[in-house]
């Protein structure tokens, strides 16, 4: 058994495969499953959420590669290789973007380093690290990518695992302040929002059986994470929200792009 088959838990649900099988992945297990079907019955809209997110990280990537002429990608709590992952979208539109993952997953990165290959123009490496492992994300990520040059970001679903606002905050900002100007935050957070009450259900009985335990924010907490930022339109705003190509339902998963 190698290192990383060692850690992978199949006794407990997890966040990563849950999300892979309500996206009809098939990098997941009973446990899972039955976690997800779950969740589903206390909040029927949730399995919505990880389509709308995958959407948008497309949305956002393109746009990033195509109107930003952005080149350089650090994405941090990759998750499960699906459908257009963000090497895929970049390098769709310039051959030569460079990506890097970054999971601390064992399933996740068993699965990058077998299906998550690059154009031959361009580069993607993978990282196995903490999202708190900021000077070791950053270290390791120079040696593929630029940091004179801009970067995005992309932390999506990710900094909900930080149960402290003020430790995701410096997480976030530690994060952007070592990349130049021209940089842009790509980020998205389940929310808590008195009209989706349904929502916090979920995400208590998630905390209870799953692992890792995620915390919710309000909207405005998580427009806090583009402090300083330029926040592109819409603003933060439901990820199906974020310049949608058809008109979808809202979600409890908020996003934004901003630029550095």
């Amino acid at each position: 058994m190698t290192d990383i088959e060692s850690r992978i838990d199949t006794s407990r649900p997890h966040t990563a495969r849950i999300w892979n099988y309500w996206t009809g992945g098939k990098d997941n297990y009973p446990v899972d499953r039955e976690a997800g079907d779950r969740i589903r019955e206390l909040h029927p809209g949730i399995g919505e959420y990880a389509k709308a997110d995958r959407l948008f990280l497309g949305r956002a990537v393109r746009y990033l590669a195509e109107q930003e002429g952005i080149r350089q990608f650090l994405d941090i709590g990759t998750g499960l290789p699906s459908a257009d992952n963000t090497h895929e979208v970049a390098q769709r539109v310039a051959p030569d973007a460079r990506v890097v993952y970054v999971d601390n997953d064992p399933l996740v990165l068993a699965h990058a380093r077998a299906l998550l290959v690059g154009t031959p123009e361009g580069r993607t490496d993978y990282l196995d690290a903490d999202l708190r492992d900021v000077d070791t994300i950053l270290a390791a990520a120079a040696k593929t990518l630029d940091l004179s040059q801009p970067v995005a970001l992309m932390l999506l679903g990710v900094v909900i695992f930080v149960e402290s606002d003020e430790e995701s905050y410096a997480i976030v900002r530690r994060l952007m302040d070592a990349l130049a100007p021209g940089s842009h935050l790509v980020l998205s957070h389940t929310v808590t929002h008195p009209d989706m009450p349904d929502v916090d259900a979920a995400v208590a009985f998630w905390n209870e059986h799953g692992t890792p335990k995620l915390t919710q924010r309000t909207p405005a907490a998580v427009a806090r994470y583009f402090d300083g930022l330029e926040l592109l339109e819409p603003g933060v705003v439901s990820c199906s929200a974020w310049r949608p190509e058809t008109p979808t339902p809202d979600v409890a998963m908020y996003a934004g792009v901003g630029r550095k």
